[in-house]
C-alpha cells in the first residue's frame, strides 16, 4: 500500500463461497513466511464458479490445503454500495496520547444514526478506546459511547501526570530505558500495583455490558511474556486485567497475569489486530485508525529523538505486515472486503516529532479535533461516480 493510498477494495463477483474461501485462507496464512507476491494486475487469478458442494470455490495453493480444509467457515458478507457504510467494523492502533485523534474519529462517527458498528479490534490505548465505545453502544447507545469517550478523555487531560500517562500506555520499552536508565526495576514506579487505570475502568466500564447481545464484537490485543505471541481477548473475556495487560508498559508497571500467564502491551505484538478482524467481521468496510506515524523526513540524531522514531517504526511495523497479507489473499481469493485508513499523521503537522506522552490541553484538543475533521472528510467522499468502487478517499492536507 503505498502512501498515497488509504484504502484497497478487490470487488468479489461470488458472495458467501468467495468470502468463505477469503476467510479460511488468511487463518491458514503466515505472514512471515517466505509467500510469493501477489501475480501482476493483467494476469488475475481465475475464480471457479459456485458448485453444488460445500468444498471452496477459489483456487488456493497446495501448501495451504490441509490447513484451509480445517479452518473454521467465516459468515458470508452481503455486498452494499450504500455510503456512508451502513455496517462498519474498526481496527484503533495504540499510540499513547496521539489517540485522543481516535476519540475524535469515533466522536464524528457516532454522530452517523446509520452507522452499525461490527467488530472493534484494539491493542495499548487503542483497547481502552475500544472497551469505553463497545460498553457505550451495549448500555445506553451513541449517545452513551460519546458520553464516556468524552469523560474518559477530559479526565485524563486535568489529571495530567506521570501516573496520566500510564492510562494510555505512553511509554514504549526503549523510551523508558531512556528517559530513567537502565537500572530500572519492572514496577518501580507503581511498588503497591494502584495503577491509576484500574480506578479510572471501575468508574467508567461494565464490563458485564460487554457480554450483552447487543455490544460489538471486541478484539482486545496482549502480548504473552512466555513466548512473544499475540493473545486476543474476546467480549466473554474481556475484564480490567485484559484492559491492563494491553496498555502495560514493560519498563514502567508490573507485568499483567492472567490465569497464571503474564502478560504486555498488546502493541508489541500488532498495533492493532488486522487480520483477525478480517476474519470475524460480517461487515464489508474496515475502517483503521492509524495514530502513530509512519513517516518523518528527518533523521534523529538525539536519544530521545532516536528512541521515538524506533517506537513509531516498532508499532507500525507488525500493522504493515497485517496489511500486505490482507492484500496478497484478496488477489487471490478475491473477497468484497474494503479496507479504509485515516491516519493521524495526515492531518497533523509535523507529528511525528511529537511525543506521545506529551499531556498538553492544547495538543490533546488539536488532535481531537484533527479526528473529527479527518472523519468528516472520509464519510464525505463520494461514491457514486463509479458504480460499484471503492470511494476514492484522498489523503487529506496537513492542518
Amino acid at each position: 500500500m503505498s502512501e498515497k493510498t488509504v484504502g484497497t477494495h478487490i470487488d468479489g463477483g461470488t458472495q458467501g463461497a468467495t468470502r468463505t474461501a477469503a476467510s479460511q485462507l488468511l487463518s491458514a496464512t503466515n505472514i512471515w513466511s517466505d509467500a510469493p507476491s501477489p501475480p501482476p494486475a493483467s494476469q488475475p487469478i481465475p475464480v471457479l464458479p459456485p458448485a453444488p458442494s460445500p468444498e471452496p470455490v477459489a483456487q488456493i495453493p497446495d501448501r495451504f490445503a490441509a490447513a484451509v480444509t480445517a479452518a473454521p467457515l467465516a459468515p458470508a458478507r452481503v455486498r452494499s454500495d450504500q455510503w456512508p457504510p451502513r455496517k462498519l467494523s474498526l481496527a484503533l492502533q495504540g499510540g499513547g496520547t496521539f489517540a485522543a485523534f481516535t476519540w475524535g474519529v469515533l466522536e464524528r462517527l457516532l454522530e452517523e444514526p446509520s452507522i452499525e458498528f461490527d467488530t472493534i479490534s484494539g491493542a495499548s490505548a487503542g483497547a481502552i478506546n475500544a472497551i469505553l465505545l463497545a460498553c457505550g453502544l451495549a448500555e445506553g447507545g451513541r449517545e452513551a459511547a460519546r458520553s464516556r469517550l468524552n469523560r474518559f478523555w477530559i479526565r485524563l487531560m486535568h489529571e495530567a501526570s506521570f501516573r496520566s500517562l500510564m492510562l494510555v500506555g505512553g511509554f514504549s520499552a526503549a523510551g523508558s530505558s531512556v528517559a530513567f536508565g537502565p537500572t530500572l526495576r519492572s514496577g518501580q514506579f507503581d511498588p503497591f500495583d494502584l495503577d491509576p487505570l484500574r480506578q479510572a475502568l471501575s468508574r467508567d466500564i461494565n464490563f458485564a455490558a460487554l457480554r450483552d447481545a447487543a455490544c460489538p464484537k471486541l478484539l482486545i490485543a496482549a502480548t504473552r511474556i512466555r513466548d512473544g505471541q499475540q493473545q486476543i481477548f474476546g467480549n466473554d473475556d474481556v475484564t480490567a486485567d485484559v484492559a491492563l495487560a494491553s496498555t502495560c508498559p514493560p519498563l514502567v508497571h508490573c507485568a499483567v497475569e492472567i490465569e497464571g500467564e503474564a502478560y504486555w502491551d498488546g502493541g508489541l505484538g500488532g498495533n492493532p489486530p488486522l487480520l483477525r478482524l478480517a476474519q470475524q467481521t460480517t461487515a464489508i468496510d474496515v475502517l483503521l485508525i492509524q495514530v502513530t506515524p509512519a513517516r518523518d523526513s528527518f533523521v534523529p540524531i538525539t536519544l530521545a529523538a532516536i528512541d521515538r522514531r524506533l517506537d513509531q517504526i516498532a508499532a507500525n511495523a507488525a500493522l504493515k505486515a497485517e496489511i500486505a497479507a490482507i492484500e496478497w489473499t484478496q488477489s487471490r481469493a478475491a473477497p468484497s472486503l474494503r479496507l479504509f485508513r485515516i491516519a493521524a499523521e495526515d492531518s497533523v503537522d509535523g507529528l511525528a516529532q511529537r511525543s506521545s506522552t506529551d499531556l498538553g490541553r492544547g495538543f490533546i484538543r488539536l488532535l481531537h479535533r484533527s479526528g473529527r475533521e479527518a472523519a468528516e472528510r472520509w464519510l464525505g467522499q463520494d461514491a457514486t461516480a463509479t458504480p460499484g468502487a471503492a470511494p476514492a478517499v484522498a489523503e487529506p492536507a496537513l492542518a
